[in-house]
């Protein structure tokens, strides 16, 4: 299904606010004992994780009648439908559990094949990311651009370790962030990935990559930074990303080519 300008002018309003508002479950659970459990043998769910996610899809479903979910903690698949909206309801769980306060709300909604709205709330740090595809991208209403750095050693990098992939991936892993550290001026790993697409977006980073994500980690994020002036593939930089790639490298677009010979490296 193809969304027009029109559509996506008129909703994209209601779905920031729809978004904006599950952010109080967040804070409302933040001084409060959540009950956790175990996806994996570090992968965290809390209440609070369910909580969000059912009170995004019951309100999106109403203000989009025919669309489906693609939300971390219910689906049964990895491939969006013709309209669908991408979910991760509590990107940061561990930091969560652990009243570390990087944590964020991922909404994306995919229509004709691509990304088309995308949102990164974090309510504990006050700040919302919005995109609209072809129309730009803002925090708090402010526009956004990628940062302006040119060479790797001025670049701040930001990675992450997903808790399904670190004993897969760990060797790659470990030799990905030796090259990153001994190349750039600094590596940070603030352990949500939706929060470093944003701040890709938004200059903070100049890079960020990773390997193991899941679609909703990176829906949002990836078209906050393409919306922002910047770029987003896989970590050869001359494969297009899609939300099955094994990894993800956003950049300014600067550095783009330097990271990606990095990490192939």
């Amino acid at each position: 299904m193809r969304l027009d300008e029109k559509d996506l002018r008129e909703l994209a309003p209601a779905a920031r606010k729809i978004v904006a508002d599950s952010g109080s479950i967040i804070r409302s659970h933040w001084d409060k004992p959540s009950e956790v459990s175990h996806k994996g043998r570090i992968d965290l769910v809390t209440g609070t994780d369910l909580a969000v996610e059912a009170a995004l899809t019951e309100n999106l479903s109403r203000l989009l009648p025919g669309s489906t979910f693609l939300a971390e903690e219910s689906t049964t698949t990895l491939d969006p439908g013709e309209l669908t909206w991408i979910i991760d309801p509590l990107d940061g769980t561990t930091n969560f559990v652990h009243r570390v306060p990087f944590v964020a709300t991922s909404v994306a909604l995919w229509a004709g094949g691509e990304c088309v709205l995308g949102f990164v709330n974090a309510p504990l740090l006050g700040e919302m990311f919005h995109a609209v595809r072809g129309a730009g991208a803002s925090c708090n209403g402010r526009p956004i651009r990628v940062s302006t750095v040119e060479r790797l050693e001025d670049a701040l990098v930001a990675t992450g370790f997903p808790p399904g992939s670190v004993r897969e991936d760990i060797r790659q892993i470990m030799d990905n962030l030796e090259a990153a550290l001994l190349a750039t001026q600094g590596i940070r790993r603030p352990g949500a990935a939706a929060l470093d697409l944003a701040y890709t977006a938004c200059g903070r980073y100049d890079a960020f990559y990773e390997i193991g994500l899941k679609p909703w980690d990176t829906a949002a994020g990836w078209l906050l930074v393409l919306e922002a002036g910047g770029r987003v593939t896989r970590y050869d930089p001359a494969a297009p990303y899609h939300l099955r790639s094994r990894g993800i490298l956003a950049s300014n677009g600067l550095v783009h080519e330097a990271m990606g010979k990095l990490l192939r490296a």
